[in-house]
């Protein structure tokens, strides 16, 4: 019996995005659910730079496709035999594994330890822009940097002192993962929220998310800072251009600060951390997916949490830009935008044509 076949979109060579053989409509085999996996029906898909990265830099399998994208949406079509959390018919959300075959596909394998319950209010599309830089920011602020929970979150001056006097600049603000976490910031903690943006409409992306302030990263962010009122912040969370802006980071952070980061930068210099005392955290959201960590559920149940904190209006979707179905020209659109870095929030794909 021939297996059946589904669409997806994939590379065989690390091409420049404008190249159509960049990333191409192919047919792959349906996957087959075993173990700990669920076979979900991908409904739609978001792009994030760990995308275009990956297809800059990873060689495809010898004469095979590599399939990538990693945040998606959809409906579970069949459960492995060792599967307890998800049944045949629930609506998930996730941003998968790197080790494995991406969702740029109709059907995709993934752990349902890494997977959420979708949240109910939000449609395929708004659900999928979520995971990835859902996950990357919670454990950044609540895991790696340990950014205080506060009771009165909304109300800045509420009695919970030590998390009111908490400052957060954040570099990169009006992207995917900063878009999540500017409203995380919000919600869960009574930080002062600073942002760094440079165009218009991304300044005013930010504000309309809830940022205290918003400054200019073309600018020196110490200067920048200092026309806030604020002279030194608690943590600096870097998103991008990390090594761009090391130094001034520094010069931003007071005494025993805690930097966060999550880009490549190709070196820091560890010594200028150290008069200040400051100590650095990465972020990579993959790392449980990866090793199989003892506490790889975690990224279920925070999930479950998201979820729950969207369907109560808490939080809201981060997508910005709907580019229409899920083809390898549209991808390839997705891609460009954010090679060129001209994107705020996320971009999205949804369906697959007939």
């Amino acid at each position: 019996m021939q297996p059946q076949t589904i669409k997806a979109i994939g590379y065989k060579d690390n091409l420049a995005i404008d190249n159509e053989q960049a990333l191409q409509d192919i047919t792959l085999d349906k996957p087959i659910a075993s173990g700990h996996d669920i076979l979900v029906e991908v409904k739609a898909i978001s792009v994030n730079p760990v995308d275009y990265k990956i297809r800059q830099s990873r060689p495809a399998p010898e004469n095979e496709y590599a399939v990538i994208g990693w945040d998606a949406a959809g409906i579970v079509t069949a459960v492995g035999e060792d599967v307890s959390l998800f049944s045949v018919g629930d609506k998930v959300y996730y941003a998968g594994d790197l080790t494995r075959s991406g969702s740029n596909a109709e059907y995709q394998l993934v752990d349902e330890r890494i997977v959420g319950r979708m949240p109910a209010s939000l449609s395929f599309a708004e659900a999928a822009a979520l995971p990835l830089t859902t996950i990357t920011a919670w454990e950044m602020l609540f895991e790696r940097l340990q950014v205080p929970v506060s009771d009165s979150a909304s109300d800045k001056n509420g009695s919970d002192e030590s998390a009111n006097d908490v400052s957060v600049l954040v570099v990169g603000a009006a992207g995917g993962v900063g878009s999540i976490l500017t409203q995380l910031l919000k919600t869960r903690t009574s930080a002062t929220i600073i942002g760094t943006a440079s165009r218009e409409e991304s300044v005013q992306w930010l504000k309309d998310l809830g940022a205290d302030h918003v400054i200019n990263h073309q600018n020196p962010l110490h200067d920048e800072l200092q026309k806030t009122g604020i002279t030194e912040v608690d943590y600096v969370i870097s998103l991008n251009n990390t090594e761009e802006h090391y130094e001034e980071i520094i010069k931003c952070l007071k005494p025993q600060g805690k930097l966060g980061l999550i880009d490549d930068p190709k070196s820091l210099d560890a010594n200028l951390l150290k008069t200040k005392c400051l100590s650095l955290h990465w972020e990579f959201m993959f790392t449980r997916s990866m090793f199989h960590t003892p506490d790889m559920i975690e990224q279920h149940r925070l999930l479950t949490d998201v979820a729950k904190m969207i369907d109560a209006g808490e939080i809201k979707t981060t997508v910005a830009y709907h580019l229409g179905t899920i083809t390898a020209e549209h991808l390839r659109s997705a891609h460009q935008m954010l090679e060129n870095q001209q994107a705020h929030g996320k971009i999205v794909l949804e369906g697959w044509s007939v």
